[in-house]
């Protein structure tokens, strides 16, 4: 027998360390040639590292969450022995398996919105600790003895043909009613008792930040240390837009059924041909701005594992039927785990949509280096004047973050107002 040590070879252009995600082995299991053995999440993905050979696990780099330099060990394996020398494998490709899974880093968008990886879910790992004491029993809720019990009708009807003395039942009111005696059923059952409405206890526990949510959180921290964020916000009438994106949906054939998105990412990409300065990437060390003359359209998605931002790539090219079907692509690769490293990288603009949460107005963070982000909140029907006369309108607040040291606040409203323009005259976003 002999010792193998396979090193984290050169898993992207740049590429100094990567992140353990998550281990698919631990030390004492035997391993095949060509068999899952780790997940190591980069600045780009998440990558599965194949064993190059068979044997028996002996060390282990680290555990999840700690990083590993490019070219040093991460596992140890015993192997078999021929002629004296371990059987190591030829140079190749198998040396890893740089099956692109699960992410690139994603970016925030905002506090805004709706992923895993389908091998794994070791991003956040749980670790219990000092779990608290189980609840000493209130003395005012216990059990009233020999005073008469004060339930309704129904309730006493209900206790006596489930043979329950209303006397044991603790109540946190004067009256013992019906969620009191699921409580106390629920008792029976060994799942603890405490009155109906008050809130179960849970103990103290330490989560380690790791994986794509320690990624989150060091883009979302670099984002607002590095870019002096701005926002602003402006109501705008989707009554024609939502009547219009019915009549498509109803003729809609076997083509995608429109949300609002498809509508709105042709208003961005139509405005922003005249405010180039938001289409852009900011290389702060270099001192310069890139204005790109696509739209790669980066879309938060909100997943299992956190935030992750897949791109439409030339979704200036595109007509809402194309987009609702990328869309709706590129959110299922996201949640499933499918997504592609060139499809979660490379976006100059993002938008991003707490979809039914809504919210009145947001204030995203900024992808970083891109220089604004886009949020539209949710579509509400109020009383509004026209003339004289009082209608009904579906409002929509539509909110824009924008980094001031590239964009000032008056190109960043010029351009919403823009954008208002398409979306309530909407037969404009179907003109040349």
């Amino acid at each position: 027998m002999a010792l193998f040590t396979f090193k984290l070879p050169d898993i992207g252009e740049g590429i100094a360390q990567a992140e353990i995600v998550g281990w698919h082995v631990k030390v004492g299991d035997r391993v095949e040639e060509d068999q899952p053995i780790a997940d190591m999440m980069t600045d780009k993905a998440t990558v599965e590292m194949e064993s190059p050979v068979a044997g028996v696990v002996t060390r282990l780099a680290g555990e999840p969450g700690d990083q590993v330099s490019i070219g040093a060990m991460l596992v140890e394996i015993e192997v078999e022995v021929e002629g004296g020398e371990a059987i190591a494998p030829a140079p190749s490709d198998a040396a890893i398996a740089a099956e692109t899974a699960v992410t690139e880093s994603p970016l925030p968008v905002g506090e805004g919105p709706g992923v895993g990886s389908e091998r794994s879910e070791p991003a956040v790992v749980h670790e219990e600790v000092s779990a608290s004491p189980p609840p000493t029993p209130d003395p005012s809720l216990t059990g009233r003895g020999g005073e008469k019990v004060l339930a309704s009708p129904a309730v006493r009807a209900r206790a006596k043909d489930l043979g329950i003395d209303l006397a044991l039942v603790k109540s946190a009111g004067d009256h013992v009613r019906h969620a009191d005696l699921d409580a106390y059923l629920l008792y029976g059952q060994g799942q603890g008792y405490r009155p109906a409405g008050r809130a179960a206890r849970r103990p103290d526990e330490q989560v380690r930040v790791i994986g794509m949510r320690r990624r989150i959180a060091e883009n979302m921290a670099a984002s607002k240390r590095h870019i002096p964020h701005f926002s602003y916000v402006e109501e705008i009438d989707v009554t024609a837009l939502e009547a219009l994106r019915a009549q498509l949906n109803g003729g809609r054939g076997d083509r995608p059924k429109l949300t609002m998105l498809p509508l709105l990412i042709v208003a961005i990409c139509r405005a922003v041909a005249d405010f180039p300065m938001l289409n852009a990437r900011y290389d702060d060390e270099a001192g310069v701005v890139t204005r790109h003359g696509s739209v790669h359209l980066g879309l938060a998605t909100q997943t299992d594992a956190g935030l992750m931002v897949p791109v439409i790539r030339d979704a200036q090219d595109r007509n809402v039927w194309q987009l609702a079907s990328e869309i709706g692509r590129l959110a299922d690769a996201a949640r499933t785990g499918k997504a592609k490293s060139e499809e979660l990288s490379g976006s100059t603009l993002t938008l991003t949509s707490l979809g039914p949460l809504g919210g009145i107005a947001t204030t995203p963070v900024i992808n970083r280096p891109e220089v604004a982000i886009i949020g539209p909140n949710r579509v509400i029907e109020r009383p509004v004047f026209r003339g004289k006369e009082i209608v009904a309108a579906k409002l929509m607040n539509l909110s824009i973050s924008c980094d001031h040291r590239v964009v000032d606040g008056w190109d960043a409203a010029s351009y919403v107002q823009a954008v208002r323009r398409l979306l309530e005259n909407p037969a404009l976003l179907f003109v040349d």
